[in-house]
């Protein structure tokens, strides 16, 4: 077998190649893992959505609206609106954007938040997923400051974390304000 003489164009063809060959591989690991991604992620949000609302017989997922940037979701048991869950997010966390499904009671009282993706510092702003968000739980926001103590709030900061305190309390805010625009009937919700 003749070696191939090292010239400019084998070296391009031979790049060519490669960049075809590994480019056709990447397409069929795409196509093979997108479909289990979708499930897992479908998951995930059925998850949060389980996690943050009242007992619930529909499929919120079903009829969710995006708003303004911001997902909302009805939760109905036997047709009756149980509650409301907001997809939320913030781009004011110590490492940047992060997002959180916030269960929302129909007067507005916060039922459950659940944290849905993070990057912050683990054992510092990751704290965020413990059991300090509980502290939002049955809070309506109408008559709770959600700001930090630090900051004339009601919310104990995470210890040595109050940038991502103030993050969580930017989207969760953010989120209360949003389902009292949109759906809230006595603030005019029109949803």
């Amino acid at each position: 077998m003749a070696k191939l003489q090292s010239s400019l164009k084998n070296m391009i063809l031979c790049l060519f190649l490669i960049s075809l060959v590994m480019s056709a591989a990447l397409g069929v690991v795409y196509n093979v893992t997108k479909g289990p991604i979708e499930i897992s992620s479908k998951k995930a949000e059925i998850d949060a959505l389980k996690a943050v609302l009242p007992a619930f017989d529909n499929d919120p997922t079903a009829d969710a609206k995006d708003i303004e940037g911001l997902t909302y979701y009805i939760g109905k048991k036997s047709e009756t609106v149980v509650g409301y869950a907001v997809k939320t997010f913030t781009d004011k966390g110590f490492s940047g954007h992060f997002e959180l499904m916030v269960g929302l009671m129909p007067d507005g009282s916060i039922n459950k938040i659940a944290v849905l993706s993070q990057k912050e510092t683990p054992g510092l702003g990751d704290k965020m997923k413990t059991n300090w968000k509980d502290q939002f739980n049955g809070k309506n926001p109408k008559d709770y400051k959600l700001l930090v103590k630090k900051d004339g709030g009601d919310v104990d900061a995470i210890t040595a974390s109050t940038i991502s305190s103030r993050a969580f309390c930017d989207a969760t805010q953010k989120a209360y304000d949003g389902y009292m625009k949109n759906f809230n009937k006595s603030e005019g919700g029109n949803q």
